[in-house]
């Protein structure tokens, strides 16, 4: 039988095949195959003996978290307790594109921030609009649109307000909420496994906090092209292959310079390709 694994706790995979549950094992062969079954896979399971045997092609998957067969990931980001953090947006931005995955930004905690805060966080949602992104805030009540027929995976960092709104958009959820450690400025984990969950005519993937995101199997030319906006202006460059850093003519530094690319975005694609 084919169904697809909704749930992973430890060696225990939740399997849906049709309106029915499996609770299977994966078959040994997997390991010796340097394989795991993720939450997301379509798999053929043997319903007798409640083991997995065979796992189909993905058409995508992600290491943190560990999901596959992915259409969109929100990535849920917190303005305040835990802070804003361009980098952790970035780089999840990054990695996002480069796996083929449309990534959709939900801004969070607005109701905390000054004026001026506010302000200032409304111009940095006018640039992820303006360069291509899907942006809402979370009391959006066009958030409820995004996810019908789809797979969407819901990322960031602890506390950020992840597992709060999954409850606004279906309150029948009652999904434990954590609190923010003041000390770490980062939340307590309250999501202990990563499992899709059917609401609003679509799956959504609840997942773990993480504490680390790298560029697995992403070359520096790799990062530099996922910063989508570059590739608007890399033909003012003067090298085909200009990497945006210590060349003279670049299109990039140019339309920092100018404003036209926000200069956190070009701090940060330094920041990663010199830290990889």
């Amino acid at each position: 039988m084919v169904g697809k694994i909704i749930k992973q706790i430890s060696n225990d995979y939740t399997v849906k095949v049709k309106n029915k549950i499996y609770i299977c094992k994966a078959r040994g062969k997997f390991r010796n195959l340097d394989l795991s079954p993720l939450v997301g896979d379509n798999v053929v399971i043997d319903g007798e003996n409640n083991y997995i045997i065979d796992i189909l092609e993905r058409k995508n998957k992600l290491e943190r978290p560990r999901v596959s067969n992915i259409d969109q990931v929100v990535i849920v980001t917190s303005v305040k307790i835990p802070q804003f953090s361009s980098i952790l947006l970035d780089k999840m931005l990054n990695i996002i594109e480069f796996n083929n995955i449309k990534p959709i930004i939900c801004f969070t905690k607005l109701d905390l921030l000054t004026k001026d805060e506010l302000k200032d966080i409304r111009n940095i949602q006018k640039y992820y609009k303006k360069i291509g992104y899907d942006v809402f805030d979370n009391t959006d009540k066009k958030l409820k649109n995004i996810f019908k027929d789809k797979i969407t995976v819901f990322a960031g960092q602890s506390g950020a307000g992840k597992s709060s709104l999954l409850n606004s958009l279906d309150s029948n959820l009652n999904i434990k909420i954590g609190d923010v450690s003041k000390a770490l400025g980062r939340g307590k984990h309250t999501t202990r496994h990563t499992e899709l969950i059917e609401i609003l005519g679509g799956l959504i993937a609840d997942t773990p906090g993480f504490s680390a995101l790298n560029f697995t199997n992403m070359t520096e030319a790799d990062i530099r092209d996922n910063f989508i906006e570059f590739n608007k202006y890399k033909v003012f460059c003067e090298y085909k292959d200009c990497t945006h850093v210590s060349e003279k003519k670049c299109g990039i530094k140019a339309n920092v310079l100018n404003k036209n690319i926000l200069k956190s975005r070009y701090d940060n694609y330094l920041n990663f390709i010199m830290k990889r």
